[in-house]
């Protein structure tokens, strides 16, 4: 019970963290994107409430997810599935990954798809940080 108090507020707190980075980073940069982004001169853009929201609402959303990455990890380092060494060694294609997700949540610009790739690269060293300390104590407690 207590275990998963801490899992829930964990849980919590980085999903909250990652929707407040959705909302006050990514969200602007996009809308900013959106609203200067235009095909051609005869073409006018119409921008409807529930297009802009659903933009918000999805780019928010999945920037929260993306923040739940340690907690992955230490749920697959806990059952066994992956371990310190498997996270090292796949580092390059995790970020190759990383790179991708931010380019498909942000527009098309490199400025943003950095500016959301970096705290994810961290979140993930995080993640190795985490698995490392769930090795130990399975260590400890064989």
């Amino acid at each position: 019970l207590k275990a998963a108090k801490g899992l829930v507020f964990y849980v919590s707190l980085c999903f909250i963290c990652g929707i407040l980075f959705g909302y006050f980073v990514v969200a602007p940069l996009t809308v900013q994107f959106f609203a200067s982004f235009q095909i051609s001169s005869s073409i006018e853009n119409n921008f409807t409430i529930s297009s802009y929201m659903g933009t918000i609402i999805s780019t928010v959303f999945y920037t929260g997810l993306l923040f739940l990455m340690p907690i992955a990890i230490f749920i697959l380092a806990k059952i066994g599935l992956i371990d310190v060494d498997f996270l090292r060694k796949y580092r390059r294609h995790a970020i190759v990954v990383i790179l991708i997700l931010a380019a498909v949540i942000t527009p098309p610009d490199i400025l943003s798809q950095i500016i959301v790739s970096v705290p994810i690269i961290g979140l993930y060293e995080i993640g190795i940080l985490v698995a490392k300390r769930v090795s130990k104590k399975t260590e400890i407690e064989q």
